[in-house]
């Protein structure tokens, strides 16, 4: 079972939520909208989906890497590794 499974319809929400975002962008360019209009809600999915994102982590961590970590060793190491490089993808994006 993963982290996320006890939220599972609530990350679901939010999924089609953004999911509806990117939707509207595609319309609103469809739509010739001005642009900065366009780059606010480009905006609003980006936090979204970081929002998102975190949640996840977080429950990765609580859930996954605390887990492992209770029973150390290498598994210890590379779920810590794991998120650690999951981390570092999110701050570079």
């Amino acid at each position: 079972m993963h982290g996320y499974t006890h939220n599972k319809q609530d990350h679901l929400r939010r999924l089609r939520r953004i999911e509806g975002q990117a939707r509207g962008l595609q319309r609103m360019v469809e739509e010739d909208k001005y642009c900065i209009d366009i780059l606010t809600q480009v905006s609003a999915a980006n936090r979204a989906l970081q929002s998102f994102a975190l949640s996840l982590l977080e429950e990765h961590l609580a859930h996954c890497v605390a887990d492992a970590t209770a029973k150390g060793g290498a598994e210890a190491e590379a779920k810590v590794k794991e998120a650690t490089d999951a981390i570092a993808r999110l701050v570079r994006s």
